[in-house]
């Protein structure tokens, strides 16, 4: 219960429930106030029938100096009811005294016209109340008017005499709820946004920051789970960089350690290839030295990976003429290519500008891997393609085999090391590179833009 009432769903209905009973209050108010002023407690006396039957009274106890007291009773009664209309025809109808009258009305009244007003007046707006004067009616008759407003609940007089004010006021409250919600709904967007930009913001790790804890509801505890979020990140983001540097360390441990047994192994296929052998026993020291020349060249793929993930791989890049060092790298490859039985097409075409700012031995030995990859997997197709192309946004270098593709389950397919760190080199000398391989070849385009 005690974190409902912290929600947001607590606070505003708190606003809802607040606005409407403010609305319930004023009317009510209104209403009181009102009352007060008229004195609700004589509503009853000042009804229709009470006073049809004080007229009637009043004027039945005028029996001496008429004139006169009809005048006082005019008098007396426009103090009560100052909106009333009152007038006396006498005995010989004529239209003896009057007030606050706004009608016309003839000075001599026949029977005729009499019974017509009478007629009129009957459930009419004014509510009008007609007496004879004296007990035994012999002095003619006096009549009251008083408009039917006048008999009105006190709500509804409320409603007439402050009906303006009070909608006035409603519209305020009305206004001042919707001003609440605004400030209400701005402070929740604001603290949102908030969020928003926290989850932007990065550290020396690029990682999201904690961010301080606001109120307790369900956007303090969305930031809570947020700052849980980036202590579990923080916490996997040092595990994994431990199992990353124990990683490069056991990499680097491993091709350390195989260096040694590997030179012995080279050294004894030497010595043993000088003994007098059969052609069988030739055979499989050519096959040993193969393996072991695939094997020197995985664990110089593994240091060179190890140290370009550690960034310690030296790096020192130049103006180099890189046609002139791609047809240098082709010379140094075309016999071995050449005795497997490759036939080599080298289309090189100067650049515009044919420096690029690159490390020479990177790049030489971006080429050596592809070529490699190409002299390992594409023997089934026996042709390497080296060429140079020149469009309006980049210069290239391409090199296409008719291999199966790099999809194709090779017998001496690796781990992909060799593909990778040319993918850390490109990227680390600002290049950028696309492998097109399909069941007919495999095309590697590395670019230079402009």
């Amino acid at each position: 219960m005690k974190k409902f009432f912290r929600s947001l769903l607590a606070k505003y209905m708190l606003i809802i429930l607040t606005a409407i009973s403010i609305v319930q209050i004023a009317y009510i108010a209104m209403a009181i106030l009102f009352v007060h002023i008229d004195h609700i407690e004589n509503s009853k006396a000042n009804s229709p029938e009470v006073v049809e039957e004080n007229w009637h009274e009043s004027a039945k106890h005028i029996d001496k100096d008429i004139p006169k007291n009809i005048l006082a009773l005019f008098d007396k009664w426009k103090k009560k009811y100052s909106e009333a209309s009152m007038f006396w025809v006498n005995s010989n109808g004529v239209l003896s005294e009057k007030f606050n009258v706004k009608h016309q009305m003839p000075n001599r009244w026949d029977s005729t016209y009499t019974a017509k007003f009478m007629k009129e007046s009957y459930a009419s707006d004014p509510f009008t109340v007609i007496a004879f004067v004296g007990k035994n009616d012999s002095h003619g008759f006096v009549v009251l008017q008083i408009p039917r407003k006048t008999f009105n609940p006190p709500i509804a007089k409320a409603n007439e005499k402050y009906g303006t004010l009070l909608s006035i006021i409603m519209l305020a409250i009305i206004l001042l709820f919707i001003v609440i919600s605004f400030f209400f709904f701005r402070g929740i967007r604001k603290r949102l946004l908030y969020l928003q930009d926290a989850m932007n913001i990065r550290d020396v790790d690029q990682l999201p920051i904690e961010i301080p804890l606001g109120k307790g509801d369900e956007i303090g505890q969305l930031e809570q789970t947020f700052n849980q979020m980036v202590v579990e990140l923080r916490e996997s983001k040092q595990r994994e960089q431990k199992e990353e540097q124990l990683r490069r360390q056991l990499m680097a441990d491993l091709s350390h350690d195989l260096r040694t047994p590997l030179t012995k192994i080279r050294a004894q296929t030497y010595t043993i290839d000088k003994e007098n052998l059969s052609q069988k026993g030739k055979n499989a020291i050519r096959a040993l030295e193969k393996s072991v020349q695939q094997i020197d060249h995985l664990i110089e793929n593994l240091m060179s990976y190890t140290l370009l993930m550690a960034s310690k791989y030296k790096f020192d890049p130049v103006e180099v003429d890189v046609v002139r060092q791609v047809r240098e790298c082709i010379a140094g490859w075309y016999p071995v290519l050449e005795k497997e039985g490759f036939m080599i097409d080298v289309e090189l075409h100067t650049f515009k500008n044919s420096q690029w700012y690159v490390d020479p031995i990177w790049l030489g030995r971006i080429l050596d891997n592809v070529l490699q990859n190409v002299l390992r997997h594409a023997k089934n197709g026996l042709f390497v393609q080296v060429k140079t192309v020149s469009t309006t946004q980049y210069d290239a270098i391409i090199i296409t085999d008719h291999g199966k593709g790099m999809n194709n389950q090779s017998e001496e397919k690796g781990v992909g090391i060799g593909l990778s760190i040319v993918d850390l080199m490109i990227q680390n000398m600002n290049l950028k590179w696309d492998i097109d391989s399909t069941s007919s070849g495999t095309t590697i385009t590395i670019k230079k833009y402009y």
